[in-house]
């Protein structure tokens, strides 16, 4: 939540559980992750695979956690914008956490993830629940490119639907091991998975709240966008460090390192342009920020 401190001063007070839980994250992360990246005996799965899972687990420690540590800092010193960062970075360890934990052989290390995952998610959901989503998107000004960041947002959810649903439908009517699973070691994806059942669409409503000038679409896109950015860096990481397992292998190539890190500059442009129209202002005059009602008047439309 926000609230007004003595002297003028608007920070955001974050909630001593959201602050707690996503301090745990940090710790239990960065043990999983190094245990990861340093210790090459302790994956049990395909060459292919468990270089990949090490370049995502170095990103995890060398990105995602600093990028967490520092917004939970910025935070704490009345950085408005940093909340989103935090959920974004936040996102990132869930979503891999689920990788870890479902697309490598059982090892040493499991429960580790499963704190990882628990950790992340229970810190997501105590600072959501800590911070007031709707006037936080409200500090967006006008001015913010929302309808054209929705429009980019729609597009690359249709081409990374389209992009998994190539390999998932042709599969299903065939008895034999599907050619994405090929060389993985594993029985079922789950990145397809969790990226058709929840990242996906999360991202596609968020984008027409965006669009819709409601408040929670600017905070929910925002932070989504930082979370890919991150992704499209692991990506490009493991997908190296993949390749350098098992040159042969046709899971991971090194030819799309480059594209990737490319994708992930690009993807950093819409962010940094939602930002920059933050208004982090302690005395900045009220905007109509309460959520839209489905069925109801425009009143949690922002003005335009």
């Amino acid at each position: 939540m926000v609230t007004r401190r003595a002297g003028g001063d608007r920070r955001p007070v974050i909630g001593a559980a959201a602050v707690s839980v996503s301090t745990a994250v940090v710790l239990v992360a960065a043990v999983g992750g190094a245990w990861t990246v340093w210790n090459p005996g302790l994956l049990k799965g395909p060459a292919v695979m468990d270089g990949s899972a090490r370049g995502t687990a170095l990103v995890l420690v060398a990105v995602a956690l600093p990028a967490l540590v520092v917004s939970m800092l910025l935070a704490a010193r009345g950085v408005h914008k940093a909340v989103i960062t935090w959920l974004s970075a936040l996102l990132f360890v869930a979503y891999n956490s689920v990788l870890l934990l479902f697309m490598t052989p059982f090892n040493a290390a499991f429960l580790v993830y499963v704190a990882m995952l628990s950790t992340s998610a229970w810190a997501l959901w105590t600072l959501v629940s800590a911070v007031h989503v709707e006037e936080l998107g409200g500090r967006f000004a006008p001015t913010a490119p929302a309808k054209a960041v929705a429009w980019y947002v729609w597009v690359v959810v249709a081409l990374n639907a389209t992009a998994w649903l190539r390999q998932v439908v042709p599969a299903l009517t065939t008895s034999e091991t599907p050619a994405f699973l090929e060389g993985t070691g594993a029985s079922t994806s789950a990145l397809y998975a969790q990226d058709l059942a929840l990242w996906l669409p999360l991202l596609a409503v968020a984008a027409w709240w965006l669009h819709q000038g409601v408040a929670r679409g600017y905070v929910v896109v925002t932070a989504l966008l930082g979370t890919l950015v991150i992704e499209s860096v692991s990506v490009a990481v493991d997908q190296w460090w993949g390749h350098r397992a098992d040159p042969v292998s046709a899971v991971a190539s090194a030819d799309v390192v480059l594209p990737f890190l490319g994708l992930a500059v690009v993807g950093l442009i819409p962010v940094v342009l939602m930002l920059r129209r933050f208004d982090e202002s302690p005395d900045r005059p009220d905007r109509r920020t309460s959520a839209r009602p489905y069925a109801g008047t425009p009143s949690g439309r922002r003005d335009e």
